[in-house]
């Protein structure tokens, strides 16, 4: 029985990868140094797999920065901006995308669907002259082969890759991104040729937008493509992968009719449903893979209860016609266990990483195959039992108060025109008021300060003055730029949810499970393996420590329940809404002492909120009830004159634009800049937003600067569409990413700008 796996975390055990791209861009290391520590991880995953006895072992899901802009440069879809003029990309260019440079943005970056992974946006349009300008592909397969290991190269398939894109800037969005088909298929005929000469006798296709709500058209895109490529495929096995949630019965059907195709791969974690489809109808002759170890979590799989599956489908399509495989890749999942020396020893034998779900994708294989490691299947048993029965998941008191929420929306009492008012007369805030999303430059000095503190090599006293120091540093700065309403840079953390989880009951953290979000930006999610509830508080001192430093406000700054949620590795024993609720009233607690703290401003970041959305738009309308209903439960007690920010990042937002509104915070701060200033579009189709609100002016993910003048024209297109007494002036995000040679600079330029347009705003009256 063989074995599959659909793609491999690419960061490394310790992040190498990280620590190799960011010494490359600060220019402390050669192209060289970079490919060097990329082979040398490559090599160790293929080996691994392989020494695992993975049969099918992908190749090219390695990627520098993103797999979707692997593709871009695949077709030579470079916008004409970065100035490339043919030939291979080489990392100049490629970079420049991802990242920007001196003298232009970067491309935009959107949610990889309801995951916290990032892809770089393609931009097309009708004149984009398409050419073969990466081998990447060929090039990583015929390395694979050359170390002894035979893969399965892997493309995001054509037409996910246009689904996937949008107009480029001057295109009608009406455009047809799918007209652009046939322009794309012969480069794609190109690298299977490659492929095929250098000896690949399989290729995977991720096609994941299959599912998705398609229409006919879309669907129709799916046979048309595959249909002109199929006597290219000639003589290769050609799997066509999709992932992340159900296939609609039209999609099925259309995935099974597709020409030249030897092999499904279908997610049967997520695709809970899809398992029937198969039952009611499998073509004869076709390989099935089979989706059971789940790739986006952390939990051991329950391998008994997969093996009666696999069972089921093995009595369907054939014995030798069953591969066992993951979700979906692995690169949503922490790398190795083995790395993890501080989780004590039950919770560890509850979980599995990548590498442990490569061997439980293996054990599997050789069960069907008749060959059961009796002593695995005892040990995985056994840690099921131990999870289910364990006293410290359950905590009856938290399972009582988030069920006795049932029955009240949790909205605050007074509307938010009134509770704007209120706010105004107590912070006096100016028009168009300057704030920042929350974090600061996170310095090497900053990083080790902590890191001793948590080695016990400083005593807490010197942690907390060496943080108090780091604190005042962010706020005589802030008020040096004049910026209207402060934060205190968040030294003390890491991580956004890390930290909080930390403090909360019910979570437990790991050492090294990092997971790559984005580039270089890796995150490591906490693990909520019981109820949850906060012991004590976790934010006031320090809010209250900043706020005594200067007379303007002083946010606190706070994650919410959603992005908590959404950013962890999240128990499956029990619905994720129930799961929300208790984080929910954790935060509430803070968010009330908060304000008997006296601080008057507080921030609830929920930047995953519209990540969690499911794929099918079906589901939708029962997450944005819960998900926003979490968010109203933490601030649904404070004063008319406590003002609630939240903070969103990094997704589409138009097409929830209207839960945005009933979350009813005060101010919302939102991603604006990087994906051309889309948001804004809602607004001018006519939906009115009486709330507070900052779409940001600049894109913190990019080390560019914008000129004063830049970000005046961006305030002025809000302005032309929002109201003046409703529009904040913000960056993005957070900028902890961020040097501070460049987070000042850009700050005092935002806040010239902000100046500007209110003496212009002035003397228009």
């Amino acid at each position: 029985m063989a074995s599959h796996i659909v793609g491999y975390p690419r960061m490394g055990p310790k992040r190498e990868l990280k620590f190799a791209l960011e010494s490359f861009w600060d220019k402390k290391s050669s192209a060289e140094d970079l490919q060097k520590v990329a082979a040398d991880l490559r090599s160790a995953i293929w080996k691994q797999m392989a020494d695992a006895g993975i049969k099918y072992i992908p190749s090219n899901t390695f990627s520098y920065y993103d797999q979707v802009l692997d593709a871009t440069s695949m077709l030579g879809a470079v916008p004409p901006r970065y100035g490339w003029n043919g030939g291979e990309i080489r990392f100049d260019t490629y970079f420049s995308m991802a990242r920007g440079n001196a003298s232009v943005p970067a491309m935009e970056m959107t949610k990889w669907f309801d995951t916290n992974y990032h892809f770089i946006v393609p931009e097309l349009g009708p004149d984009v002259n398409f050419s073969y300008a990466s081998h990447k592909a060929v090039d990583e397969y015929k390395e694979a082969k050359s170390l002894g290991v035979d893969t399965v190269p892997v493309l995001v398939g054509p037409v996910s890759y246009l689904l996937l894109s949008k107009p480029a800037k001057g295109v009608e969005k009406t455009f047809s991104l799918l007209s652009l088909l046939p322009k794309i298929l012969p480069i794609y005929k190109e690298v299977i040729l490659e492929l095929k000469a250098a000896g690949a006798s399989w290729i995977q296709f991720d096609e994941p937008t299959l599912v998705l709500d398609l229409d006919s058209h879309q669907l129709q895109a799916f046979t048309a493509a595959y249909a002109d490529l199929e006597s290219a495929l000639s003589g290769l096995n050609v799997l066509i992968e999709t992932y992340f949630a159900d296939l609609t019965t039209e999609a099925y059907k259309t995935l099974v009719g597709l020409k030249g195709v030897t092999a499904y791969g279908l997610d049967l974690v997520r695709g809970t449903q899809t398992i029937d489809l198969v039952k009611a109808g499998f073509p004869e002759g076709k390989y099935l893979f089979a989706g059971v170890v789940d790739g986006r979590n952390i939990w051991a799989n329950d391998i008994a209860s997969s093996l009666s599956t696999l069972q089921q489908l093995e009595d369907i399509v054939g014995k030798d016609k069953l591969v066992v495989s993951t979700s979906c890749s692995l690169l949503h999942t922490a790398v190795d266990l083995v790395n993890e020396t501080k989780l004590d020893d039950e919770i560890k034998s509850w979980l599995a990483f990548a590498a442990q779900k490569v061997v439980e994708v293996n054990a599997l294989a050789k069960a069907l195959a008749g060959q059961k490691d009796e002593a695995f299947f005892a040990a995985n048993a056994a840690a099921q039992a131990s999870r289910k029965s364990s006293p410290r998941v359950t905590n009856e008191a938290v399972q009582k108060a988030a069920a006795a929420l049932k029955g009240s929306d949790h909205r605050r009492a007074t509307n938010v025109s009134a509770r704007l008012d209120a706010q105004q007369k107590k912070l006096n805030l100016p028009v168009l008021p300057t704030t920042t999303i929350g974090s600061f430059p996170q310095t090497l000095e900053l990083r080790r300060v902590r890191r001793e503190f948590k080695a016990n090599k400083i005593s807490e006293d010197n942690y907390i003055k060496a943080i108090k120091e780091e604190i005042k540093k962010v706020v005589d700065l802030q008020e040096e730029l004049d910026i209207d309403v402060l934060v205190h840079g968040e030294p003390e953390r890491n991580d956004m949810v890390e930290y909080f989880g930390e403090q909360l009951s019910g979570f437990a953290f790991t050492v090294n499970g990092w997971v790559q979000s984005y580039g270089s930006r890796c995150v490591k999610p906490p693990i909520i393996y019981g109820d949850v509830s906060r012991p004590k508080p976790m934010t006031v001192f320090w809010s209250s420590t900043a706020q005594s430093m200067t007379q303007r406000p002083m946010k606190g700054m706070l994650t919410g329940p959603v992005t908590i949620l959404n950013w962890s590795f999240v128990r499956n024993d029990q619905p994720r809404f129930e799961t929300c609720y208790q984080i929910a009233l954790a935060i509430k607690d803070e968010v009330e002492d908060l304000e008997k703290a006296g601080i008057n401003v507080i921030q609830i970041d929920e930047a995953a909120l519209r990540e969690g959305l499911p794929l099918r738009k079906s589901e939708h309308a029962f997450y944005l009830k819960w998900a926003v209903h979490s968010f109203r439960i933490t601030n649904c007690g404070v004063q008319d004159t406590t003002q609630i920010h939240t903070h969103m990042c990094y997704s589409n937002f138009n097409d929830i634009i209207h839960s945005i509104i009933d979350m009813d915070a005060d101010v919302i701060t939102i991603e604006n800049s990087r994906s051309d200033e889309k948001l804004l579009s809602v607004f001018r189709e006519g939906v009115k937003y009486g709330a507070g609100i900052g779409p940001g002016v600049y894109d913190i993910h990019s080390p560019r600067i914008p000129s004063t003048e830049e970000i005046a024209d961006r305030i002025n297109k809000m302005l032309a569409v929002l109201e003046t007494n409703i529009l904040w002036v913000n960056p993005d995000c957070g900028l902890k990413t961020r040097k501070y040679a460049e987070v000042k600079p850009a700050l005092n330029n935002m806040v010239a700008a902000a100046k500007l347009l209110r003496t212009q705003l002035a003397s228009a009256k």
